[in-house]
């Protein structure tokens, strides 16, 4: 790959800035696309936005950035998109610094940000050696998550219809199903989260398969992903209607829906169910529940256990013998069991305990 500095100034980059969903965003006058297929969306926050104005203003250096030159004289933003963002919404108007708008200030002012040069190395290589670099320089700064890595090298026409499912600001995966997804949209985490899901349901190792796949197929779009996503969604909302943030927001619901989702299940009892684990103080981890009430599996409750109190007490009673092999042993070598347990109403009371040797509890579990 061929590099070479040039200093660029404010002015050259800003000029007809522009960032919308049918144009892109581009600059130095039309010719630089700032956010390529394989860039992330923006995602400074406000103090970073103004730190990087700070700087500007300041006559301080910002760290290089680099772009790609194509065949046709273009420019594409291999690194320093949430930087060249940020200048440019400054210039063009998009927001204020310290209480004052670009225009708002002196002429003296604004020219001195206007010719403040950017230092920017202009590389010419092959898309590969261009994803190559892209993974290299973005080892430092905002630091990528693992699914905008992962976009940097699936980039493809499939991964731009995803991004408008998925990723996008107000994309329809955040204005409809928000409150059940963690993370946020422009960060990939929604994309990412999807895709985990779907891989699961084909049997794939890794997110990584799936993207890789739909990059060779040059027809593909992201429909299939979307619609998936779309039956997950209606899934959890059709058996479970009553919404409860604190408990369901995040959880994995694809994974739950590609195991339970022929199962035949009544939503009415279901309700039921949550309302009464919810005031069972047995109960210590609530955002179980849901799986629980799916697969049946009691660890995903974290039922309560018995304090190291309760255990020295059973011991005692029993004189450190086994209740069911009858053999004794020191209080390190025996574990507290319910002897009626939780499905049966058993609580995690002393008169509850008994104190079984590693052994015998373990098969009394397995049983």
């Amino acid at each position: 790959m061929e590099i070479t500095m040039h200093e660029i100034p404010v002015s050259e980059v800003a000029a007809d800035y522009v960032d919308t969903p049918a144009t892109g965003c581009r600059g130095y006058g039309g010719k630089l696309n700032i956010r390529p297929t394989f860039q992330r969306e923006f995602v400074y926050n406000e103090a970073q936005r103004d730190a990087v104005i700070r700087t500007v203003k300041s006559g301080f250096p910002l760290n290089v950035m680099y772009w790609v030159q194509s065949d046709d004289g273009t420019y594409e933003m291999l690194d320093g998109q949430q930087r060249t963002i940020s200048i440019c919404q400054y210039v063009t108007g998009g927001f204020s610094f310290e209480y004052r708008s670009f225009n708002s200030l002196t002429k003296t002012e604004r020219e001195s940000i206007l010719d403040y040069k950017l230092m920017i190395y202009i590389c010419v290589g092959n898309d590969a050696e261009k994803l190559d670099w892209f993974q290299v320089i973005n080892t430092a700064g905002e630091k990528l998550t693992e699914q905008e890595a992962r976009n940097a090298i699936y980039a493809c026409p499939w991964l731009t219809d995803a991004k408008n499912y998925f990723s996008k600001p107000n994309c329809p995966a955040h204005n409809l199903y928000r409150q059940y997804l963690s993370g946020k949209a422009i960060r990939q985490d929604y994309l990412e989260t999807a895709l985990k899901w779907i891989c699961d349901r084909d049997g794939l190792r890794a997110v990584e398969n799936y993207m890789d796949a739909q990059k060779k197929n040059s027809t593909a779009t992201a429909f299939e992903l979307w619609n998936y996503f779309l039956g997950v969604m209606t899934w959890v909302q059709a058996i479970f209607p009553t919404y409860r943030e604190k408990l369901m927001k995040g959880l994995n619901w694809g994974i739950l829906y590609n195991r339970h989702k022929d199962d035949a299940l009544d939503p009415a009892r279901l309700e039921r169910e949550i309302s009464r684990l919810l005031k069972d103080t047995e109960v210590t981890n609530k955002r179980g529940i849901y799986e629980y009430l799916l697969s049946g599996d009691e660890k995903t409750l974290s039922l309560r256990q018995f304090d190291d109190d309760q255990k020295s007490a059973a011991y005692e009673r029993q004189g450190g013998i086994c209740k069911l092999c009858g053999k004794h042993f020191e209080l390190n070598e025996m574990e507290a069991d319910h002897i009626d347990p939780w499905s049966a109403g058993g609580k995690t009371t002393l008169d509850n305990c008994q104190m079984l040797c590693k052994s015998c509890n373990r098969r009394k579990s397995n049983h």
